[in-house]
């Protein structure tokens, strides 16, 4: 994937943290039900997925704003490190600030095209831990959508452990496809298909909208090159390749409820999946890649 060496850069929907001091969960460490077993359970329960803060009720539905994040020192200046599409072929933060761009700026024009309002929803880069509105998260449940304060939570420290924890090749347009998956339930919480999310199992709520949100992410990489950028008139990204894609499907299917259940704990147990299967994930982001329209993202039909 390789994004326009000339285009200018928006920083202004990326809130960066890292570094900075939030308050909630200090050292980056969470267990549920006590040692390495909960945190396995908090991985497996919530990568990709939404409102961290639910897990103890089981929902996935709008949180209760229990504090705000807000902004700290950073570890970059990205407005001033990340102004052009060459910045973010050469760093990894200005790499996401450009995905970022490029998937508002898609759904900002989808949705007006279909008579909808588009809110910005900024990205919130953080290390360690950060205190939501919907609750208290640390790095460890992978990134995620809150809807209690419209905000995708993100530490790019997981790029690496999804190559060295869970098994993926990585590859920026992995990187890529986790940000569109997360504005995936950024639209979900817009249309209120989110409050449709719960429970768990093959069939559950919870599996639907993360297949949903699978498929508007291929929905968005469909249209990658060809989204004009609104400063430019420009795509941002000027080449995504099979390769590039197939970067994507190997991370979607790293993430499936059977492989994190087969690696952590030596069975797969489908009455407790919440994202689905790594053929389930793979299929629905190919349904949307393939056909570039939302209406084929119909995973409750």
């Amino acid at each position: 994937m390789e994004f326009d060496d000339d285009a200018a850069l928006d920083t202004s929907e990326v809130q960066d943290n890292r570094g900075g001091a939030l308050g909630g969960i200090p050292g980056g460490g969470r267990t549920v039900g006590g040692g390495v077993i909960g945190l396995l359970v908090v991985i497996a329960s919530v990568v990709f997925g939404v409102n961290p803060g639910l897990l103890g009720s089981g929902g996935s539905g709008n949180g209760t704003a229990t504090g705000a994040a807000s902004g700290g020192t950073g570890a970059s200046n990205l407005a001033s490190e990340c102004r052009t599409g060459a910045d973010a072929n050469s760093k990894e933060d200005c790499r996401i600030v450009a995905v970022v761009d490029s998937v508002q700026a898609f759904w900002e024009q989808t949705e007006k095209a279909a008579g909808k309002s588009y809110t910005q929803a900024p990205t919130f880069l953080f290390t360690g831990s950060v205190n939501t509105g919907c609750g208290n998260a640390t790095s460890e449940v992978g990134p995620f959508y809150c809807s209690a304060d419209d905000k995708v939570y993100l530490d790019l420290g997981f790029f690496d452990e999804l190559r060295t924890e869970f098994g993926a090749k990585g590859g920026t347009f992995a990187q890529a496809y986790v940000v569109a998956h997360e504005y995936g339930h950024h639209i979900q919480d817009l249309s209120g298909t989110i409050a449709r999310g719960g429970g768990q199992g093959q069939d559950s709520g919870s599996v639907k909208l993360e297949l949903q949100a699978d498929c508007y992410a291929g929905v968005w990489a469909h249209h990658a090159t060809t989204t004009p950028d609104p400063g430019s008139g420009k795509p941002l990204i000027s080449d995504l390749t099979q390769a590039d894609v197939n970067d994507g499907l190997d991370a979607a299917a790293a993430v499936g409820d059977d492989r994190i259940q087969q690696k952590y704990q030596g069975k797969v147990t489908p009455d407790t999946w919440t994202h689905g299967s790594a053929a389930q994930r793979q299929q629905w982001f190919t349904t949307g890649y393939r056909s570039g329209r939302t209406a084929s993202c119909n995973t409750f039909g």
